[in-house]
């Protein structure tokens, strides 16, 4: 029998948690993926910016960190998080997520997301995170991001004016939201 270091595993992708020894080829993953994420994310290119990054997803209750793994490779494909985290009778967390170059146009993000989805709806006595509710809060030129959220069920809810400061400047981002219902 096989041991799954994975949270939770699809077809083609499973996700698991970040560690401190993935941030040779995350940061690598990021170098080579500057082209793709450029104007909507900036994630960590170092290990001097990983190692904290890492860190904060994996303490307190306020945010979840997941890497996208292809189950064929192991390689890194990509992330999802789960930021801002609020419990009681909000239950809601915020999503943050990317692809990396290799990986992009493959559907794995798409995969990785319902995997992201079924965790995060789960209840808590099964080891899930037991949310309602999951935004994704997104630049309107960022199309593939919407693409991304519109393909798994993700509901407009409107404009947020100057929402994020993103590279210098606040900008306006749509706001995308699922349910436990939903799904």
């Amino acid at each position: 029998m096989r041991i799954s270091t994975y949270v939770a595993e699809g077809g083609r992708v499973g996700l698991r948690p970040f560690r401190p020894a993935d941030g040779p080829e995350f940061t690598a993953r990021v170098r080579e993926s500057r082209e793709l994420h450029r104007p909507w994310l900036f994630p960590p290119a170092t290990i001097e910016e990983y190692e904290p990054y890492a860190a904060r997803l994996a303490e307190g209750d306020s945010r979840a960190g997941f890497l996208v793994c292809e189950l064929s490779t192991s390689a890194i494909a990509g992330f999802i998080n789960i930021n801002n985290i609020v419990r009681g009778a909000f239950q809601c967390g915020a999503l943050g997520y990317g692809a990396f170059a290799h990986a992009a146009g493959r559907g794995l993000l798409g995969e990785a997301l319902g995997l992201v989805l079924g965790h995060a709806f789960a209840p808590e006595r099964s080891g899930g995170l037991g949310l309602h509710r999951l935004e994704a809060n997104i630049q309107p030129g960022n199309t593939a991001s919407i693409a991304l959220v519109r393909g798994r069920g993700f509901r407009l809810e409107g404009l947020s004016p100057d929402f994020l400061r993103v590279d210098g400047a606040w900008r306006d981002h749509e706001r995308w939201a699922i349910t436990a219902e939903m799904t």
